[in-house]
């Protein structure tokens, strides 16, 4: 069995494919990455996987930008086709954003199977045009947004897929805290880095009592412009930072950290739930259909997460979040065991388990309910 992955170029769309490609190949599937030039650059990912990396257009930039993204998908799609008659696909699954259109298009045109995953609460512009033609449309969250009535038997609740080690890291109990141990927050603003969180978290961060602040023990992404002024304001608050553009072992540092502030990137909330870490959460606010608002409800209702408004993302506020957990230790392990009690870490198994139905030609059975760890219902313990 062979199956293709068409994945757009950032890391929301691409750390599930990676996942998922892990699961099919240790089942002795053969698998393929489409993408662009963008996703091939992400490091650490698709080791011996071969990529092919097509044109594929974005929509834009007025009546001209739209003339080259529809050339751009038109060679997409014709190079998809040719790769598909060297390669076989059994199925195509696609995981969102652009560079994925082509290779869905061309697996239509070509009556090979195709499903749909879908990371965030509101599907996604590519998978709402392609909806209609998918055998399934593999969800993360139980309800979805922009998702036409006509397509929700086509559903299967499987969450997003995490990376092995993000997995096991959710079996561990959260690093010990207590009045006297070092506070190590780890803060990330996805792929593409966050400016936000580079000005008010280290002012926030200053704001801590002193009790608090000479705890503490910080792991911060920048975007590379920031990185210098970021530096600088750590260094004059006497504060310990190691900062990156990058953060290549996520798990590593997840491990490490009692608490993370960021963005709700599809990514990152499916890691801090598998885990089983607490957060502050600050949507981007741009985002398309608000999609990270509504990523972040389910963590956020369940108590394993506050989540700010960027309007409202103050360093007195943050200060005043951090404190209540730091002062109450119980309320910290709480809050994690309620971001667990959400948390999908079978969803690379279960997404697999639907792929090979479908590339075997079966109906795409219902899985059930998403796996979750399940945790006593417990507050977070932070001011609303």
């Amino acid at each position: 069995m062979n199956i293709i992955l068409a994945a757009g170029g950032t890391g929301g769309h691409m750390v599930p494919a990676h996942a998922l490609a892990a699961e099919l190949t240790s089942r002795g599937i053969g698998v393929a990455l489409i993408t662009d030039d963008r996703g091939a650059r992400i490091p650490g990912l698709f080791d011996g996987v071969p990529v092919h990396i097509l044109p594929a257009g974005r929509l834009g930039g007025g009546p001209i930008g739209w003339l080259k993204a529809l050339g751009a998908v038109i060679r997409g799609r014709r190079q998809a086709r040719a790769l598909y008659k060297e390669f076989r696909p059994d199925a195509v699954v696609g995981f969102g954003g652009y560079p994925a259109f082509p290779a869905l298009l061309a697996a239509n045109a070509s009556n090979i199977p195709t499903i749909l995953h879908e990371q965030n609460a509101v599907l996604g512009r590519v998978n709402r045009l392609l909806a209609g033609e998918a055998e399934a449309i593999a969800t993360a969250y139980p309800e979805i947004e922009r998702l036409k009535a006509a397509h929700k038997s086509k559903v299967v609740l499987v969450g997003n897929p995490v990376r092995e080690s993000v997995k096991r890291l959710g079996e561990a109990p959260l690093p010990p805290f207590d009045e006297v141990a070092p506070l190590k927050i780890l803060i990330t603003g996805g792929s593409q880095g966050a400016s936000i969180l580079g000005t008010i978290v280290p002012a926030g961060l200053g704001k801590l009592e002193p009790s608090i602040r000479h705890r503490l023990q910080v792991v911060q992404q920048c975007r590379p412009d920031d990185v210098v002024t970021v530096r600088a304001s750590y260094a004059e608050l006497k504060i310990p930072a190691e900062l990156m553009t990058y953060i290549t072992d996520m798990p590593a540092k997840l491990a490490e950290a009692h608490m993370v502030i960021a963005r709700a990137g599809a990514s990152t909330i499916a890691e801090l739930t598998a885990a089983g870490r607490p957060a502050i959460l600050v949507p981007l606010p741009s985002a398309t259909d608000d999609h990270q608002t509504a990523n972040a409800r389910e963590m956020a209702k369940a108590g394993g997460a506050r989540m700010i408004a960027q309007d409202d993302f103050t360093p007195e506020l943050l200060a005043q979040q951090i404190e209540a957990l730091a002062h109450d230790p119980q309320a910290l392990a709480n809050a994690a065991a309620r971001s667990l009690s959400v948390g999908r870490p079978n969803a690379a198994s279960d997404l697999a388990d639907l792929v090979e139905r479908i590339a075997g030609g079966a109906s795409p059975v219902m899985v059930g309910p998403a796996t979750t760890n399940k945790a006593p219902a417990m507050a977070m313990g932070i001011p609303a």
